[in-house]
This record gives structure tokens, C-alpha cells and sequence, in this order.
């Protein structure tokens, strides 16, 4: 299975096959010059078809013989990354998957410069991804030649994580448990000759992580924390973190069926820093790079922690358990102590946390908090570049009161409005050092489906956050 989850979408080729289609992209400020400019036969078939590039039509112009000879894509202004997607797909409702195999495409590149056409041929590649991995029967997707200005190693770098990521977080949890996790971390690993460490089971509490062991306790499938370490030590220092739990049941504060439904992607947070790791790895980004991944599945078992439970920490805290449902905030915790010990220069955590961020932002805008505002407003405005929003929430400190335990130092939960800040401030109090971080709230799920986001695991954060990083280093 784990080899299959490394299997990329075939969205690129380098040579030109027995038919091949050039594609014009028309920008909304060229399109009126553009229609003035084309025979009465295509104007009419412009009309007819309601070619557009407001709608990111395609308008296919075929010769005498009927067959394609070329086709024209309209696109934003400001070519957007999901315009190329917009495109593929169309073509490939257009083709059959006969033609498809003997056809290649490529992008009538114009004035375009290398960064448009790195952004179209990723938005191309994203269109390219089908969660196939249970499928005897794999679509044919159109195959794009490389334009001469495309980064090939950015695009496949982009594009391969991203699948990777999807690959992760729709991959049901009976195939992709704390072994899986594992299995793919290492695989990330050897491919860019990183070194990892693996802390499992009982070690967890022998080594000092006693909430990452507390909450994977209950599953046979046992805890572990994986780490990552990667780079040139006089580098800047950058921890990543994600929340790993394979599975969610919400523990002994069981979920309704219909909240567990979609629990597989409650290790999206972990998916999110292991892809990064290796764009940035791919890239050769220059970072110390550190990588830790708490991976548990919270099951409901005789060694299940429970609510009212006065739970050690590995800063020393001791932590109330309100609701054995906030779980993710307490393996997050110990990894979040671990990672500022060491003082690094930036840690970023991603975890799909909590539903008040969803209900705060919507499913497409992850909550992001930092202790460092200038940093938090730089990571905001790369975001909005890059199409991949993230929205900065307060730390607010005066709400240190409301989750301050009466039998303990602190409690992971609270009966009140707000939880994406209570769990942002939660995890704030389990930094040893001054240490710049930020934390991201996703949800890591696409319910729409639109070009290049089929239904299913999400990239959200990923890209603003990569964009960052290459400023920051």
C-alpha cells in the first residue's frame, strides 16, 4: 500500500506525441482584441459555445478535416493556479480516453514568465490527481509537454507532495495507521537522505513524551513519535510539527457516526508537515530542517485515559482532561516542548484541531496563530499571493483564566465559545523558550470538488507556508 501512496499523477511528458494540441491563453483584458481579430467562422463559434475566459472556458477549432488543430483557454488576467486545472479538465470531458493516450498538449507560452508558467503547469498537475489507490480501472488524464521556460524540478516538486499529501489523508485508516505513517515517513527520508528516529510505545514514557502516550495508549496500533532531521547545521533553524492521529473516535467522548465519518483525515496535519518536509527537501531549501510527527489513534478501550484524568506533560505541567475529543491538542503538546527545547528559529505545527475554526472561517481558510505578529502578517499577505489563504486569529492572553485548571496547571478543554483560540493558547503554554511559532488550524478536506481539489484530502496552508519559508531562509 505504502508504495502505492508514493504513485504520482502522470500529468507531464518531455516530448510531443502523434497528435499534439497547442493551447492559447486568452487573458480577460486581451479577449475583446482578440475575438476582433478572428474569422467569422470562429466568432460564430464563440457565440455559440459561450467561450469566456470569466468562465475558464476552453473553445476547440477544428481544421476541414475535423480534426483539433488548436485550442484556446481563457484565463484570468493574473493567471490564477486553478485556471490551468479548469482547463485540463474540460479537455479531458472533451476527449476520449483513446484520443487522450495519443495526444499531448502544450502551452502556447505568449509573454508568459517563468513564474506564470510554473504556476499553470502546477495548476495543470493538480487537475491530474484521482484518489485511484482502490481502482482497477485509472483514468487517462491529459499529458502536458514541458514548456522550455518550466521549472521541472519545482513543478514536479509541488505537484508530487501535493498528491502525496491527498494520497495520505484519503487513504482510510485500516491502510493507513501508525505503522503506514511510519512506513511513508521513512520512505520521505531515504528518498532526500534524511536522517529519522522513531520513539514507540513505552519508550514514549521512558524518553518523557507521557500525553503522546497516554492518548495512543488505547489502540493495539501503538503511539510513536517520528522525527525527521535534515539540512546544513549553520542554516537557520525550522521545526515543523503535525498532528498524526490516524483515527479519531473522539475516545471515551465518543463522536456521533456522523462526526467520525470523515475521521481518517485527523492526521492531515501530519501529512501537511511531512509534504512540506520534502518540497523543501526537493528544492534543497537552505534550512536545518527538523521534522517531528506525535502519530496515535484515539480508540475507546480499557486503557482509554478518561475525562477528569490529571495527565503529566513532558514541560511538567499537569494537564486537567476536559474531553478525551481535544486529544490532538495533547500530542501536540509534548511535540511542541520537544521542538523549543532545542531553540530553533521557527517551529510551524499543522493540525486539523478544531470545528470553531471551521466555523469561524470556513472548510478552505485555516485559523493560523503566532506569537510573533510580523511574522503572522508576512505569512497573511504571501497567502493571499498564492491563493492559499490563511487567516491570523489573536492569542488573546486574558483567556489564560478560562483554561486554568482548579486540580492542575491547565485543562485542554473548555465549555464556551472560541475553542480555536483556547486550543492556540493551550498549546502556547507548552513553549520553553522564546521561540518564534505558528500554529495552523486546518481542516484538510475539500467537500465541493472543483478543478484540481477533487472531494477529499486538501493542501490548505501548504503552499503560503512553503512561499514563506523561501523568504524567510
Amino acid at each position: 500500500m505504502i508504495q502505492k501512496i508514493f504513485v504520482f499523477p502522470k500529468a507531464f511528458i518531455n516530448k510531443k506525441r502523434e497528435t499534439h494540441i497547442p493551447i492559447t491563453l486568452i487573458t480577460e483584458n486581451k479577449y475583446k482584441s482578440w475575438i476582433e481579430k478572428q474569422p467569422a467562422a470562429i466568432t460564430s463559434q464563440i457565440n455559440e459555445e459561450g467561450f469566456n475566459p470569466k468562465g475558464t472556458h476552453i473553445l476547440i477549432i477544428r481544421n476541414v478535416k475535423g480534426q483539433i488543430k488548436q485550442i484556446y483557454g481563457g484565463v484570468h488576467d493574473e493567471i490564477e493556479l486553478y485556471d490551468l486545472a479548469e482547463i485540463s479538465n474540460a479537455i479531458q470531458k472533451s476527449f476520449s480516453e483513446k484520443a487522450l493516450k495519443k495526444t499531448s498538449f502544450e502551452i502556447k507560452e505568449s509573454n508568459f514568465n517563468e513564474a506564470i508558467i510554473n504556476r499553470a503547469h502546477i495548476g495543470w498537475g493538480l487537475a491530474a490527481y484521482k484518489f485511484e489507490l482502490y481502482k482497477k480501472d485509472k483514468q487517462i488524464t491529459p499529458a502536458l509537454v514541458f514548456s522550455p521556460k518550466a521549472n521541472k524540478e519545482r513543478i514536479n516538486a509541488y505537484t508530487n507532495s501535493i498528491a502525496l499529501l491527498k494520497n495520505m489523508i484519503n487513504t482510510p485508516a485500516n491502510d493507513m495507521g501508525p505503522d503506514e505513517m511510519e512506513a511513508s515517513a521513512r520512505k520521505v527520508a531515504k528518498e532526500y537522505k534524511a536522517k529519522i528516529k522513531v520513539i514507540k510505545d513505552k519508550q514514549l514514557l521512558e524518553q518523557n513524551y507521557p500525553l503522546i502516550f497516554a492518548v495512543g495508549d488505547s489502540s493495539p496500533r501503538r503511539p510513536r513519535l517520528i522525527e525527521i532531521k535534515w539540512g546544513n547545521t549553520k542554516h537557520k533553524k525550522l521545526t515543523l510539527i503535525g498532528k498524526g492521529v490516524v483515527f479519531d473516535t473522539g475516545g471515551l467522548d465518543m463522536k456521533p457516526s456522523n462526526y467520525m465519518a470523515l475521521m481518517k483525515k485527523d492526521m492531515g496535519g501530519a501529512a501537511h508537515a511531512l509534504s512540506l518536509a520534502r518540497i523543501i527537501m526537493a528544492l534543497k531549501l537552505p534550512v536545518n530542517l527538523r521534522v517531528l510527527l506525535p502519530v496515535v489513534e484515539n480508540c475507546v478501550s480499557g486503557t482509554a485515559f478518561r475525562p477528569g484524568d490529571a495527565m503529566p506533560s513532558r514541560k511538567g505541567l499537569i494537564v486537567e482532561n476536559k474531553c478525551t475529543d481535544a486529544e490532538g491538542r495533547l500530542i501536540l503538546a509534548d511535540a511542541i516542548t520537544l521542538a523549543s527545547e532545542d531553540e530553533p528559529d521557527l517551529i510551524i505545527d499543522f493540525a486539523t484541531l478544531t470545528g470553531s475554526a471551521r466555523a469561524a472561517l470556513g472548510t478552505d481558510i485555516p485559523a493560523m496563530f503566532s506569537n510573533n505578529n510580523k511574522v503572522a502578517k508576512e505569512l497573511q499577505d504571501i497567502s493571499m499571493i498564492e491563493e492559499d489563504p490563511l487567516w491570523q486569529m489573536p492569542l488573546w492572553e486574558p483567556y489564560n483564566k478560562i483554561i486554568k485548571s482548579n486540580i492542575g496547571d491547565i485543562m485542554n478543554s473548555v465549555d464556551a465559545p472560541g475553542d480555536l483560540i483556547y486550543s492556540a493558547i493551550f498549546l502556547q503554554n507548552f513553549l520553553v523558550n522564546e521561540t518564534n511559532w505558528i500554529h495552523i488550524d486546518g481542516f484538510a478536506w475539500e467537500s465541493r470538488g472543483r478543478a484540481g481539489r477533487p472531494i477529499g484530502g486538501a493542501d490548505t496552508g501548504l503552499r503560503s507556508v512553503f512561499a514563506f519559508l523561501e523568504k524567510w531562509c
